[in-house]
């Protein structure tokens, strides 16, 4: 079927009280099995390609993309392509040539002031290109190998009154809040504010993105969505999966040389772990 909007899919999940999994792509195996395991779920999915995944192929966004998106179009259920946390402005304006149809702009890092001027101009490219845009306020710490935020750091949790004004100002389509998750977590005890998300839900009138979903544990997840999120991001719970299984399979087979024997298992593994965990939220109730 044709790619799906992502503004469209997280539309419809919001509207139902519901969330869009949205699983990270690093390899063509990852856009397999995340369509794989979308399909055997029955719901709708986003491919997401950081702007790391597009340094670790050389920079160059076009050749991965173009892989994910004929993986979209064979696929029996709505999957949408993503550009995730993209700081250069460069890679960003590359975008829409490359078949995506939304993009995070990731200004979190700079200063409250920096950060809305910034996404600002990100939100007017993107509109004028026909992207739907995210962008973060606050701080979900552990990307690039930096240590988690102390949960009560500054600029580790979200302001509602500040989310409110920066929606507001920037004119963006979806906001990552901080509320207690952090990038990269391979155990599942972190625990999400709901306190704190019940007021940005009520301060913030774009859907809300969880970010850094692998660290909490299905029943936060859960929750989470139920209190408000309506996309939910998760990365490091499939190379998990992924690495876990080529581990198993490389201790079967030392001799082993074919990395297809142990891709294919690698593969597995991420299409079980996305049927799984796109089985803890709440279901939307059609398909887009």
């Amino acid at each position: 079927m044709p790619i799906a909007a992502t503004g469209d899919l997280i539309a419809a999940a919001a509207a139902q009280r519901t969330a869009v999994a949205a699983f990270n792509v690093i390899t063509l195996e990852h856009a397999e099995a995340i369509a794989e395991g979308a399909e055997a779920a029955g719901t709708p999915v986003i491919l997401q390609i950081s702007e790391n995944a597009v340094a670790y192929h050389g920079g160059r966004p076009r050749p991965l993309a173009r892989a994910a998106a004929e993986v979209a179009e064979a696929a029996a259920v709505p999957v949408s392509l993503h550009l995730d946390h993209v700081q250069s402005t460069e890679l960003l304006h590359r975008a829409a040539d490359c078949g995506f149809s939304s993009a995070m702009f990731d200004a979190a890092r700079l200063s409250y002031a920096e950060n809305l001027t910034t996404t600002r101009a990100a939100v007017v490219w993107a509109h004028e290109n026909g992207l739907w845009l995210e962008a973060e306020l606050g701080q979900v710490g552990g990307k690039n190998g930096q240590a988690p935020l102390d949960a009560h750091a500054p600029g580790a949790r979200t302001d509602p009154e500040e989310a409110r004004s920066f929606v507001a100002a920037t004119g963006v389509d979806a906001l990552a809040v901080a509320v207690g998750t952090s990038h990269a977590m391979t155990s599942r005890d972190a625990r999400v504010d709901h306190e704190l998300l019940g007021r940005l839900r009520q301060a913030v009138p774009v859907p809300l993105v969880l970010h850094g979903s692998s660290g909490a544990s299905d029943e936060e997840l859960a929750r989470a969505v139920s209190g408000g999120i309506a996309k939910v991001n998760i990365g490091t719970a499939l190379n998990i999966a992924m690495t876990g299984a080529i581990r198993e399979r490389l201790a079967q087979d030392a001799r082993g040389v074919d990395p297809r024997t142990y891709l294919a298992q690698g593969r597995d593994a991420m299409a079980r772990a996305v049927t799984r965990l796109i089985s803890v939220l709440p279901r939307t109730v059609a398909a887009v």
